[in-house]
């Protein structure tokens, strides 16, 4: 059967989360495949490089499908996206693979972006796609507090409970923390590369260095807090709507033009 690769952007707002729900709660996974089934009358599965969390964005997502047409990418991206309609859920490109292109296990990193806006006001456009702290936040301090988190490390402190991955052990390749005015505020964004992270890694992350930029913990606390090894070490977890999927890479690129 013809494999193809899907480059997937979406609002998570309205889904509760990437992974199709056993209780047919709406998902981005159920929404694809139910377009898929439009195409080709036949139950889908299709498999994703990140299983996004209720209320998670992506903008990069990458997944794969098994047809049995040999699609047109094109067409096939053009296709999907009118049956997807009215969902917030858009193909942004299609590309015929190899048939041992596995979505997940092939890919060699994953980088997400978190969006903080600090004002006062609350949030209007930027409802449910960012998170809102209105104090102010110290940029040199959170950064301080990241660099104690670059490289390999046990990450059992920033990590869920309900974590299902075998090693608690991952390598964070980059945090980069940026800032950019915005509306009545300043946006922050931080940035985060690795070949692959735990459940609420990027969430704990950012949770706890907000406490840093705030003056609630000093940035050798996160070392501490790292070393501990201990769920209850970690700071708060932030909010999913900030959150965003933005790129998956792959030993050969499938959307190459």
């Amino acid at each position: 059967m013809p494999r193809f690769a899907l480059l997937i952007d979406y609002d998570g707002t309205p889904f509760n989360g990437w992974q199709r729900q056993a209780q047919g709660q709406p998902s981005v996974q159920a929404a694809i495949e139910e377009a898929l089934a439009k195409l080709e009358p036949r139950p889908h599965t299709i498999a994703a490089a990140g299983r996004t969390d209720a209320g998670v964005h992506a903008t990069g997502q990458v997944a794969h499908a098994d047809l049995t047409r040999d699609w047109d990418p094109f067409r096939l991206s053009e296709a999907l996206n009118h049956h997807l309609k009215p969902a917030p859920v858009a193909i942004l490109k299609a590309a015929r693979v190899p048939e041992d292109f596995h979505a997940r296990f092939s890919a060699l990193e994953r980088r997400y972006t978190f969006r903080l806006i600090t004002r006062r006001a609350p949030l209007t456009h930027d409802r449910g796609r960012a998170w809102h702290i209105q104090h102010k936040l110290d940029l040199d301090a959170m950064r301080a507090g990241a660099a104690h988190l670059i490289g390999l490390h046990d990450f059992t402190t920033f990590r869920s409970t309900l974590c299902q991955s075998k090693s608690p052990v991952k390598t964070l390749d980059e945090i980069t923390i940026d800032s950019r005015p915005t509306t009545g505020g300043t946006e922050i964004r931080f940035h985060l590369r690795a070949r692959s992270f735990l459940h609420n890694q990027v969430r704990s992350i950012v949770g706890t260095l907000e406490r840093v930029g705030a003056g609630g913990w000093h940035p050798d606390e996160v070392k501490a807090a790292l070393d501990a090894k201990n769920r209850a070490a970690c700071g708060p977890v932030c909010p999913p709507q900030g959150l965003y999927l933005t790129g998956v890479s792959y030993p050969a690129d499938p959307f190459a033009d």
